[in-house]
């Protein structure tokens, strides 16, 4: 994993209109961005970013990049992917939603043969509070420190950092996983980096109904994670046996009908609570608990 200020960043669909909008907003936060990709548009400038048809063509002018950030239409992302990592890139974010599920299948394949981490889809990527952005995270609502913070929903993620960073804590990454069905990196991946990450002293892991990645993040938190770990579940008043949308995420209780209660908000809240971490009921909630298990004065009231 190489996010640093240092690291070389590349733009597939920056003249997008997403991409044509926040790759100036990544260059402004100290992002590196050496160089866009739109085909059709090579040798052509975006924001002052130079534009090329091809992730090879662009690479032999900067040289190797170590990520690239995806704005491309859904149909076009397993492509855009697949090209940037036969050049040799191995961090990919994916904003894109609604990439067809076939297409995640066999890009997580090469991914997987190829030791390629990839964040998303239907994502706003990750920030480094301070160093670097890739993606759409507003970065006013983050301040350096020591928590961690991953989740599957992009817009409650920057609500809590923004709770976290009014409370006086700071943040080491924020991550969102992403909340299309299949998605590339998983909590308990992202659990391990930061786990071993020197910059993290606590982490805050906000997860939502549907599916079951909560229930294994749990599991892997008690088995493998040596540091203390705060957990917030979105959508507990959700209808129950309804289908919803949440930020591009597939809030399915069909598991219900087969007899098990998985994927609902009170199985991903036991989960957790089985393995002994603090759940916060509401957002504004997780500042304290992060203080108590730092052992920082709390808010009175």
């Amino acid at each position: 994993m190489n996010f640093t200020p240092d690291s070389k960043v590349l733009i597939q669909g920056i003249t997008e209109p997403l991409g044509a909008t926040y790759a100036p907003l990544m260059q402004a936060y100290g992002t590196q961005v050496v160089a866009g990709v739109s085909p059709g548009h090579g040798g052509t400038t975006q924001q002052g970013i130079r534009v090329f048809d091809m992730v090879e063509q662009a690479l032999s002018v900067v040289g190797a990049v170590d990520s690239t950030v995806i704005f491309v239409q859904p149909y076009a992302a397993l492509d855009a992917a697949l090209e940037a990592i036969a050049a040799g890139v191995r961090q990919i974010v994916l904003i894109s939603e609604g990439i067809p599920p076939l297409d995640m299948v066999s890009l997580l394949r090469k991914a997987e043969a190829t030791e390629t981490l990839v964040i998303g889809p239907n994502s706003p990527g990750l920030i480094v509070p301070g160093q670097l952005l890739l993606g759409l995270h507003p970065g006013e609502f983050y301040t350096p420190g020591p928590v961690g913070l991953i989740s599957r929903s992009g817009t409650l993620t920057y609500e809590i950092a923004l709770e976290l960073t009014q409370a006086g804590l700071g943040q080491s990454i924020g991550v969102c996983i992403g909340g299309d069905a299949i998605v590339g990196s998983s909590f308990p991946q992202w659990l391990q980096i930061l786990d071993e990450d020197e910059s993290t002293e606590i982490i805050v892991l906000v997860g939502e109904i549907g599916g079951d990645s909560e229930e294994a993040a749990a599991h892997y938190i008690a088995e493998a994670i040596d540091k203390p770990v705060i957990a917030y579940v979105a959508g507990r008043t959700a209808p129950k046996g309804r289908r919803m949308g949440h930020a591009g995420a597939i809030i399915n209780s069909q598991t219900a009908e087969a007899g098990t209660e998985v994927g609902t908000a009170d199985s991903k809240i036991n989960a957790f609570r089985r393995a002994k971490i603090p759940v916060a009921d509401r957002p504004w909630q997780i500042p304290d608990l992060v203080k108590k298990m730092l052992k920082l004065p709390t808010r009175k009231g």
